[in-house]
Order: structure tokens, then C-alpha cells, then sequence
């Protein structure tokens, strides 16, 4: 039986090392969660770019990891 240990998915998950491409999440197309809009907007500041408030949560997603690497705040691959 294979079963993914929650905190480990979730560790990996926050790392950037999705299991699932956003595309291909079943609530990717809804809007992005406060999370993420809260993280996003974070990030944004950061790195003096402007914040879509707008997005689905697979852009979102997608825009934090590009923004967590491009800004050097992506964590260090976790072992598996």
C-alpha cells in the first residue's frame, strides 16, 4: 500500500515540488484562495511587481513558485 504521508505532502507541496500540475488540479480554474492572494501580494512587494488580484488558483500557484525561485525565497529540495 502506497500512501503518501500527509505532512510530507504537504512539505513538498510548500516547496514547490507539487505532486499535480496546477493545470491539472479539479479546482485549479476557481479563484485563487486569501492564502494565496496574501502570499502573492508578499512576493509581489518584494520584488517591486504588480499584484493581479484576478487569478484562478493554478495561476496563482504557478505565479508564487516563479516568484519564490526568481526572488531566491524557494526553499532547498527536500529529500525524499
Amino acid at each position: 500500500m502506497n500512501q503518501s504521508h500527509p505532512k510530507r505532502a504537504r512539505a513538498r507541496a510548500s516547496a514547490g515540488h507539487l505532486d499535480k500540475d496546477p493545470s491539472d488540479w479539479v479546482t485549479g480554474s476557481a479563484p485563487m484562495t486569501s492564502a494565496q492572494a496574501s502570499y502573492l501580494k508578499r512576493l509581489c512587494e518584494g520584488a517591486g511587481m504588480a499584484f493581479e488580484a484576478r487569478l484562478t488558483k493554478a495561476e496563482a500557484s504557478r505565479r508564487i513558485d516563479a516568484l519564490r525561485t526568481n526572488t531566491g525565497r524557494a526553499p532547498e529540495r527536500l529529500a525524499s
